[in-house]
């Protein structure tokens, strides 16, 4: 007999998965689509729903209104190591500023090198490149003990190749986050990410009579989250919107857990941004205790079988 009123879990989760998947193919194709790939190794292995969370690696990134509640100096720099001669970096450095706020500035750099570049006849005229580059500039402030809120100043650039001429688009684009903790062991972000972040190009130097001047916007996403700890077990995730500012591109669900092994050893396991992810860490002592850390994440990516994730951070 068919029990009414009855929440079916796996069937909903399988069913939230689904739709993640099914609406994940509207938007990532869209401008800006490196600044939703995820940044660190211990962020990606857990599925990147970090709205809620402090990242050692790149706090702001995920909601800059955690940067606030940094208590120390913090750099890191990551690698992904991505097939079809694509790259990906990544460097931040964060710190404190007392008694109530944080800053930070960040580089994001993502690319693909050995283009065959040809003339309309097909000869052979060189390899080509192409990259795009995002500064970040963040701060935090707390409003409450248990309040913060913050904003990411993004700079944008993107270079295309053009054989003889390059084609640059360049713009600024916002973060806005809110950090809520209620409780120790629990948090709740909420993230408004890239609010009128856009390329403008200008393509008249390209194209002589047929150039003009247009903006490429970036779509913007809303996202909620919430974290939490139970002994050695450490619970991640969040919610999405994917908008153009007039249709839904995507709700992306995305989530993770971690496990810790005696003091210094990680183990994580995530799914989001269409990705399905595992995770090893370790902590070290470096000039002190516990200071610095090595994250390392196994991804897999539609289509393209899958990717390696390299993070070191150091708090000083």
């Amino acid at each position: 007999m068919m029990r009414t009123g009855f929440l079916n879990l796996p069937y909903l989760a399988g069913f939230m998965l689904f739709m993640n998947v099914v609406f994940s193919t509207d938007y990532a194709s869209y401008s800006g689509g490196f600044l939703r790939m995820g940044t660190t190794a211990r962020s990606i292995a857990m599925g990147s729903g970090f709205t809620a969370e402090l990242d050692q690696g790149f706090t702001a990134y995920h909601n800059p209104a955690g940067i606030s509640f940094v208590t120390k100096r913090q750099a890191s720099v990551t690698n992904h190591s991505l097939q079809l001669d694509r790259n990906f970096y990544v460097a931040s450095f964060e710190t404190n500023l007392p008694p109530t706020a944080g800053i930070g500035i960040a580089w994001i750099r993502a690319g693909v090198n050995q283009i065959d570049g040809r003339t309309e006849e097909g000869e052979h005229t060189g390899f080509l490149s192409t990259s795009e580059d995002a500064y970040f500039i963040s701060f935090g402030q707390k409003l409450r003990p248990w309040l913060s809120v913050g904003i990411n100043i993004k700079l944008l650039r993107l270079q295309l190749p053009m054989n003889e001429s390059g084609l640059v688009g360049s713009g600024m684009g916002f973060d806005l986050g809110i950090i809520i903790r209620p409780s120790p062991p629990l948090s709740i972000g909420l993230v408004i990410q890239d609010l009128n972040s856009n390329y403008l190009w200008q393509t008249s130097e390209v194209f002589a009579e047929q150039g003009r001047i247009y903006k490429e916007q970036f779509p913007v996403i809303y996202r909620i989250g919430t974290n939490y700890r139970s002994k050695r077990i450490y619970f991640v995730g969040d919610f999405g919107v994917i908008t153009d500012y007039e249709d839904i591109l995507g709700i992306p669900i995305r989530f993770g857990g971690e496990y810790q092994y005696k003091e210094n050893y990680f183990f994580r396991a995530g799914f989001g941004n269409s990705r399905v992810s595992l995770g090893v860490g370790m902590k070290y002592i470096l000039f002190n205790e516990k200071d610095s850390s090595i994250d390392y994440a196994f991804v897999t990516e539609p289509a393209l079988n899958f990717a390696h994730v390299f993070t070191v951070s150091i708090q000083f």
